[in-house]
């Protein structure tokens, strides 16, 4: 990128929340060609559209009775009561290309529903207002049992995939937001939670694996969401007996470098999403005072782009991905005019409440 376009992208002194408004209202309407490749990914994107609107406090864009429906058009259905035991999961689509039948030869070329899909899918109906009781919620969960692991992991689609801290997370705050735990043994996804702590006090994605921002955020808002940790856990005189949480609070100190922004890990270069993954995770444990505020606020408006939007790094261009993880960043900070975080769901508060 040459001078003039790192002026282009250099951040404004204040958070230009109308701007950001009208970026999210572009891709409501119609996604950029780059965003094709993520066609598998629609129901992601659209949580980052639609959550990003109810932070910035304006929700009002969108026709919340045409998000429902076409958000349901999602949902996997069995056919039968006897269907939820054959392996499958009934939870969301991520895409419509994700509902293509198997080809002639019986090979299925779609990736069934899936549990981040699934995990968005219900965050946007639970923000738009949807009273979440209309759901099939038994069937979710009950095919949800069939993807958890004998070692407490979960596997996002029944035919398989990777196992780790990112899946555990989506099938507790699906749990959470559905208020049936039936589709997650409990004691097992603790279990290997548990084992995903390094020795430095932050979590892999899977156990034995380097610590890291988003592992540490899954594993820290899985536990609350799950009841095995309370809200502000530093202030209590009594320190858990789950995790090690001063070792944790070191690592996550660590993280802030000296340009202000957090890195997901040592020797990374700061990033703005991880402002939510690290901030986040310092709200739960009741920790955000140990953040420099203003530090923080200086990269984030460094990454800002004049027309709307977040992007990774300073003077690079937006993505839906980084403007979404911008907002909630801010939102923790308390900037004005925006609503506040329920930082383990991420989603407002109000929309966590039903408000």
């Amino acid at each position: 990128m040459n001078s003039s376009e790192q002026e282009e992208c250099s951040g404004l002194e204040m958070m230009q929340k109308d701007l950001h408004a009208t970026f999210l209202e572009l891709m409501y309407y119609l996604l950029p060609s780059p965003y094709e490749s993520q066609e598998t990914n629609h129901l992601t994107l659209a949580y980052f559209v639609i959550s990003g609107l109810d932070i910035l406090n304006s929700l009002h864009s969108v026709a919340k009775d045409a998000v429902v429906s076409w958000v349901l058009s999602f949902q996997a259905h069995p056919g039968a009561k006897a269907d939820l035991n054959d392996g499958q999961f009934y939870g969301f689509h991520g895409s419509k290309t994700s509902q293509f039948p198997p080809d002639k030869n019986g090979v299925l070329i779609h990736n069934n529903s899936h549990l981040a899909s699934t995990y968005c899918a219900i965050a946007i109906l639970k923000i738009v207002g949807y009273e979440l009781s209309n759901l099939d919620s038994e069937s979710i969960a009950s095919s949800m049992r069939n993807l958890q692991q004998p070692d407490g992991s979960f596997i996002p689609i029944h035919i398989g995939g990777e196992t780790d801290l990112r899946f555990v997370y989506c099938a507790a705050a699906i749990c959470f937001m559905l208020n049936n735990w039936s589709g997650m043994d409990k004691e097992k996804a603790k279990d290997y939670i548990l084992r995903c702590q390094s020795y430095d006090g932050g979590f892999g994605l899977v156990p034995g694996a380097e610590s890291h921002g988003g592992g540490t955020y899954c594993a820290i808002a899985s536990l609350r969401l799950m009841g095995l940790i309370e809200d502000n856990i530093l202030s209590d005189c009594a320190s858990s007996t789950l995790i090690d949480v001063p070792l944790l609070l070191e690592w996550i100190l660590q993280r802030q470098g000296n340009d202000g922004g957090f890195q997901g890990r040592p020797n990374k270069s700061s990033d703005t999403c991880y402002a939510f993954w690290i901030g986040a995770v310092l709200r739960i444990l009741g920790g955000s005072n140990f953040v420099d505020h203003k530090a923080l606020r200086g990269f984030l408006l460094s990454c800002q782009y004049k027309y709307g939007g977040f992007s990774k790094f300073p003077g690079e261009y937006p993505d839906l991905y980084h403007s979404f993880y911008g907002f909630t960043a801010f939102s923790l900070l308390e900037e004005s005019g925006l609503k506040s975080l329920c930082s383990q769901l991420g989603i407002t508060e109000n929309a966590a409440m039903g408000l």
